[in-house]
């Protein structure tokens, strides 16, 4: 019996354009990707305002939850930063 589940690139693809179709803000990259038991899950970066110098512009890191056959069941914006700035996060402390 063939395995149809999608791929990871094709999960990719389909989860950017998902994204991208929901919230009508271009997600430029992917950040982090996992398979999970329920699916896939990914931190994807999106472009939400664009600004001049392009080192302004509004950024914003969305977690993104998909089912087995790559179809978007949840997302949410995690955290929003300035596309020049450095991420000054650290885990456990502020």
């Amino acid at each position: 019996m063939a395995d149809d589940r999608p791929s990871p690139m094709e999960v990719l693809r389909e989860a950017r354009a998902q994204l991208t179709e929901l919230t009508g803000m271009t997600a430029e990259s992917v950040s982090s990707f996992e398979q999970t038991e329920d699916g896939w899950s990914l931190d994807v970066e999106v472009l939400e305002l664009s600004r001049v110098p392009d080192t302004m512009s509004l950024m914003a890191s969305y977690q993104v939850e998909l089912d087995p056959g790559g179809q978007l069941t949840g997302y949410r914006r995690v955290r929003r930063y300035e596309r020049g700035r450095s991420d000054a996060h650290r885990p456990g402390g502020r």
